[in-house]
Order: C-alpha cells, then sequence, then structure tokens
C-alpha cells in the first residue's frame, strides 16, 4: 500500500480493489473476487496542520487519487462513478480536477427526470484542469498503459451517490479495452458522446499548467467559493460543457 508524502505528512492511502467495483462493471463475473488494486485515494491533504485548518474553514478538501493502468474485466480501469446531491436552490456541488501525470478521461452524464440528457467526455493530460459542473455525476478511466495521478478541489460537506452507477452497472458509455465506445444497454436509448476541451486555468488565476494546490499556498482559495456555494456562482459554469 504506497504512501504518499505530502508536506509533513506520509499519507496511507484508502484503496478500491477491483472486486469493489463488480456493482459497476459491466460484466461482474470477469471481476469477482479479485482482490488487485484498482485506484489509491489520499484524501484530505495539506502541507501542515495550520493549512488544513484554513482548508476547512473554507469547507474545502484537496486529494489525491492514483489509478495504475489496466483493466476491470472487458473495461478499461474507472473510478465507481458518482453524483453529487443538492447544494440548495436545486443546484448541485461541483469538483474540480487536475491531471498531475498521465492522461485521464473523465466521462460526465446530465440526468434529468430520471433519464441521462447529456453524455461528455473529457480528455484531460498532465497539467489539465476540468470543471465538473453542477447536474452532472462523472466517472474517471486510465486510457492509457501508464499510471493516472490526479488531484481533485471539493466542497467537504457532503458525501457522494452512487446509486445510480450500481443500478446501471456503471455509467451511460463504456470504454472497453483497445480505447473502443460502447454504449450501456442497460440505459436504454442514449445521448451521443459529446467531446469537449478542459478548464481555462485563468478563470482561477493560474497560468496553463500551474499546480492548482497554489491556490491554498497563496492564499486564494476564495477563488473556489463557487465549489462550496455554486448556487451563488452560476456564471463560473458557463460554457464548460
Amino acid at each position: 500500500m504506497p504512501k504518499l508524502q505530502f508536506g509533513a505528512f506520509s499519507v496511507t492511502p484508502d484503496v478500491r480493489r477491483i472486486m469493489d467495483l463488480e456493482s459497476v462493471a459491466l460484466f461482474p463475473e470477469e471481476v469477482a473476487g479479485n482482490n488487485s488494486p484498482a485506484y489509491f485515494m489520499y484524501r484530505d491533504l495539506a502541507l501542515n496542520e495550520a493549512q488544513r485548518d484554513v482548508i476547512h474553514n473554507h469547507h474545502l478538501r484537496y486529494d489525491i487519487t492514483v489509478i495504475p493502468p489496466g483493466t476491470i474485466g472487458s473495461e478499461l480501469i474507472k473510478t465507481s462513478g458518482h453524483y453529487h446531491p443538492d447544494a440548495g436552490e436545486g443546484v448541485s456541488w461541483p469538483e474540480m480536477y487536475q491531471v498531475l501525470e498521465g492522461t485521464a478521461h473523465y466521462l460526465c452524464q446530465r440526468k434529468e427526470a430520471g433519464e441521462v440528457s447529456d453524455a461528455v467526455l473529457i480528455e484531460a493530460r498532465a497539467g489539465d484542469i476540468t470543471l465538473i459542473p453542477p447536474g452532472y455525476g462523472h466517472v474517471t478511466i486510465n486510457p492509457t498503459d501508464q499510471p493516472l495521478k490526479m488531484a481533485n478541489w471539493v466542497c467537504g460537506d457532503f458525501n457522494s451517490e452512487y446509486g445510480d452507477y450500481v443500478t446501471k452497472r456503471g455509467a451511460a458509455w463504456l470504454e472497453l479495452s483497445g480505447g473502443k465506445w460502447k454504449p450501456n444497454a442497460n440505459y436504454g436509448e442514449v445521448p451521443e458522446l459529446r467531446r469537449v476541451g478542459t478548464y481555462d486555468p485563468e478563470r482561477l488565476g493560474l497560468k496553463l499548467g500551474e499546480d492548482m494546490f497554489e491556490l491554498a499556498t497563496r492564499g486564494d482559495l476564495d477563488k473556489l467559493a463557487f465549489l462550496v456555494k455554486p448556487q451563488n456562482h452560476l456564471d463560473a459554469f458557463e460554457g464548460v460543457l
């Protein structure tokens, strides 16, 4: 179980194993009983205790996830997938990611009236930032033969909702070995998969490729207020997807 040295802390990860993904795998019989690690989650990171207190006072959390290359049965290795609950006024919490190493496929889907109305693929490489706006569930896929290391900023005041991804055995689209995309028949008819670009870091006052943890180091966490009270910052999500 690899530890991560982050500032003053040596952090032990939570480990999601391949058999833990059985409920979201297209072919669960292919992964049942497989105890190999699927990905490692290093949660609630800060360089020191004082900085952690500042991050918590802003109702934020910074995590790092490492996804080794591989497959879960016929699919490329992926996270469980989740939606976020309502943050207020019918607007769900968003989340922001940055690829630190490797390449990520962020597969996002919007649910309206119980049906998926939009499906979006974002390919992000080292340094790229991706914003998952309100209303969208998301799965992360490692599409390469290299490890994927990514970070996220998110409001720390809620728990993710996994139910739809479990009921339908994954997202509305599935990325199979060899990079082939397949609609998930458990959803019935699904929208075509759109491809969009990554987030403009200048909207946060960051330079292209700059580590977004610098917002904590520089004392600029107020710029992430839209992650905590999205209903008050709807303009932050315009044109994202």
